[in-house]
């Protein structure tokens, strides 16, 4: 019996992976580094690696990947600003969902990027707690934020389900002993998804895997 479902942010709840492509890809042609969507899907979507990496590969040294980082950062925020990102399904599922099963989000979203995903998405109070990248050490695909989710809810890995749109999200679900959905997003669709519970076609999907 499915206690808990854990989200993913980007991907499954909310359509921002384009516009994160758009600024990292931005930040890097600053220093005449081309980032094309398959090194996005690779690094950032599979492995959980930096795109700088690509900067890095070229010579550009670690103050100014620092400096393009930040900027990428702040570009990130104004492409987020004043949208409304959540994806289609997402509000009326949660709706549905809310009371029968408790929910929480682990996602690798920075805080400042989140709050602003979510400042008018109206997704929040469905569930008890949010995750983020400040609230742990090891980022996905390492286990410890969905371990750290397992931890504040005080269930076992067998009670509760994940819904990831992502290879290395599957990776830190796995890790941490927990099945996973698939909600495969444009970005992440020719990803390696195997051991997953199911790939699904929407978020409406969801709640037909909680027996």
């Amino acid at each position: 019996m499915i206690e808990a479902i854990l989200w993913d942010n980007d991907g499954v709840l909310v359509d921002t992976e384009k516009h994160y492509f758009a600024a990292s890809r931005e930040a890097l042609a600053r220093v005449e580094v081309e980032l094309s969507a398959e090194d996005f899907r690779a690094l950032s979507l599979g492995a959980g690696e930096s795109v700088f990496r690509l900067a890095r590969e070229r010579g550009v040294g670690d103050a100014e990947i620092e400096s393009l980082r930040n900027w990428r950062n702040r570009r990130y925020a104004e492409l987020l600003a004043g949208r409304d990102c959540v994806l289609p399904g997402v509000r009326e599922t949660l709706a549905a969902l809310h009371g029968r099963v408790r929910m929480a989000v682990v996602t690798s979203s920075r805080r400042e990027h989140f709050e602003i995903i979510h400042r008018r998405s109206g997704l929040l109070p469905h569930f008890e707690f949010c995750l983020v990248r400040e609230d742990y050490r090891y980022s996905k695909p390492h286990p410890e934020p969905y371990l750290s989710a397992l931890q504040r809810l005080a269930l076992p890995a067998g009670a509760c389900l994940v819904v990831e749109d992502s290879p290395r999200g599957l990776q830190a679900a796995q890790t941490a002993g927990l099945a996973c959905l698939i909600i495969a997003s444009p970005f992440s669709r020719p990803g390696d998804f195997h051991g997953a519970r199911a790939v699904l076609q929407s978020c409406a999907d969801v709640p037909a895997h909680l027996a």
